[in-house]
């Protein structure tokens, strides 16, 4: 079963994702719908890379650490989560205020997926090394390319938006642990 502490630093890492989300949409709009998917999953992909490099060679040289990087993969786990329900664009066709609208209802259905897969796992990403959050958020990434390069054409698997959850849910877990020293 999900226990409450879990639920509550959940929640409080989402509510530190979103207002950065809303801060950098201040400044620069939803001008992250022009990505098309494979870019995003770059994206993902080269943060999740940093995140694994900065943990093999223990010292960051642009002095930005782990943690805001968990952060930055749950933000853009929610945009490929919209990017996937409304697909690319050209230019700008949302408002600051509607895509806080989206991010809300992703945030939402991932906190939701967490419970429902925390009472099943019983907690069990407490005694996870955050170490292997970044093995598993790398390897979902690797499923996403797999799915978008067979133009979601899978046989058995779950889709890209199922990875997406687990990338943020990962990455949630992930600064839980850095910010309360797990």
């Amino acid at each position: 079963m999900t226990s409450v502490h879990t639920e509550e630093q959940f929640r409080r890492i989402i509510e530190e994702c979103r207002a950065l989300f809303e801060k950098k949409l201040h400044d620069y709009g939803a001008s992250w719908r022009i990505l098309r998917p494979s870019s995003l999953t770059d994206q993902l992909f080269i943060k999740a890379k940093r995140i694994r490099s900065l943990e093999i060679k223990g010292e960051s040289l642009v002095g930005e650490g782990i943690r805001p990087e968990f952060i930055a993969l749950v933000n853009y786990g929610i945009v490929g989560l919209i990017q996937l329900a409304r697909g690319f664009v050209d230019h700008v066709d949302i408002t600051p205020a509607e895509a806080l609208e989206w991010y809300d209802r992703y945030a939402q259905e991932a906190l939701a997926l967490m419970i429902r897969k925390n009472h099943d796992y019983d907690e069990a990403w407490r005694g996870m090394r955050v170490s292997s959050y970044t093995d598993f958020i790398l390897t979902k990434i690797e499923r996403i390319k797999e799915i978008e390069n067979l133009h979601g054409a899978t046989l058995v698997s779950e889709g890209i938006d199922a990875n997406y959850m687990d990338v943020i849910n990962y990455a949630v877990f992930g600064a839980i642990k850095l910010k309360d020293g797990e």
